[in-house]
C-alpha cells in the first residue's frame, strides 16, 4: 500500500482528465503541472518508491485505430521523441529511491523508442537494472515487453530497478 500517489504532466488538459478519472474512480492523488525533464521546478525532495513513465512517443502503436498516424509522423519527430524520452529517464531516475522501481511505457512499436532506449539508459546508468517478466500477450524483448497492433494497440514497457 502506498501512502501517497502523485501525477505529473506538462499539459494542463491531460491533468484535467486525470482529475476526472480520479473522481470517477473515487481515488485521490496529488496532481501537479510540471515537466518531467525539469523536476527541480516541482520536486519536493522526497524520493519515490515507484515511478511510472508514460513517455511521449511517436504513437505508432495506435495505428490500427488511427491509420493516418503514419502520415503525421516523420523521422525528425521520432528522433525528437527519443531525445525527450532519454531526458525524462535521466531526470526521473535521480528521484527514485534505491531499491525502487521505474516502469517505462510507450504506445510505440519502434525499437529506438523502446528496447533500444532502455538499453542506452542501462549502458549509461550503472545503478539501473532491467527486470524480466512474462506476459500472455506480445513478445518478450531483451529489455521489456512489446505488444504489436492487432487485437490491441501496440505498446511497450520495461521494468527497471535501482540498486541499493
Amino acid at each position: 500500500k502506498f501512502n501517497k500517489v502523485s501525477a505529473r504532466d506538462n499539459q494542463e488538459n491531460r491533468l484535467t482528465r486525470v482529475h476526472q478519472n480520479l473522481e470517477r474512480l473515487q481515488l485521490s492523488a496529488e496532481v501537479v503541472l510540471g515537466d518531467a525533464c525539469e523536476p527541480q521546478q516541482w520536486w519536493d525532495g522526497e524520493s519515490f518508491d515507484r515511478i511510472i513513465v508514460d513517455a511521449p512517443c511517436s504513437g505508432l502503436g495506435v495505428i490500427r485505430r488511427h491509420p493516418d498516424i503514419k502520415l503525421l509522423r516523420d523521422l525528425a519527430g521520432v528522433k525528437q521523441a527519443c531525445q525527450q524520452q532519454a531526458k525524462i529517464l535521466k531526470a526521473l531516475w535521480s528521484l527514485l529511491k534505491p531499491g525502487g522501481y521505474l516502469l517505462y511505457a510507450t504506445c510505440s512499436i519502434l525499437p529506438d523508442e523502446n528496447e533500444n532506449q532502455i538499453k542506452r539508459f542501462l549502458d549509461q546508468q550503472s545503478d539501473a537494472h532491467s527486470l524480466n517478466f512474462d506476459l500472455p500477450l506480445g513478445e518478450k524483448r531483451a529489455y521489456g515487453h512489446q505488444l504489436y497492433p492487432g487485437e490491441t494497440d501496440g505498446f511497450y514497457y520495461a521494468l527497471l530497478t535501482r540498486s541499493s
